[in-house]
């Protein structure tokens, strides 16, 4: 089955325990055609890059999902009728990768890769 990544953002107002609520329900419409989430990552709330719907800030959640297209196709549809999502992404990759995501890692790591990469630059 091919390997997707999947990246959505909720409304700043909606608790934790929704946010693993609606999780939960894209995992099961997952489950239901066949597939199955192999990670979930709670990255909590941040901000956001422009306001939507006069959001300022969103709950973002990452799955890796090995599903077949079917299974892809209905979690969308039900992201697209879910009034809580401000926007999602689906991602066909050729591998899920394992341990943690950019994203949870600490900061202090990511700004020293960041800035050695900016110090390359300068040369």
């Amino acid at each position: 089955m091919p390997f997707y990544e999947n990246v959505f953002v909720t409304r700043q107002d909606v608790t934790p325990a929704k946010v693993a609520e609606l999780t939960d329900k894209f995992v099961a419409v997952i489950e239901a055609d066949g597939g199955k989430v192999t990670k979930r990552e709670e990255w909590g709330l941040r901000p956001l890059a422009y306001e939507i719907q006069k959001n300022r800030k969103g709950y973002y959640v990452l799955m890796n999902i090995d599903a077949p297209g079917k299974a892809i196709i209905e979690m969308e549809r039900k992201m697209r009728l879910d009034e809580n999502l401000l926007r999602y992404l689906t991602v066909k990759v050729e591998e899920l990768e394992d341990g943690p995501s950019v994203m949870m890692e600490p900061k202090s790591r990511r700004s020293k890769s960041e800035t050695s990469f900016e110090a390359e630059g300068d040369m």
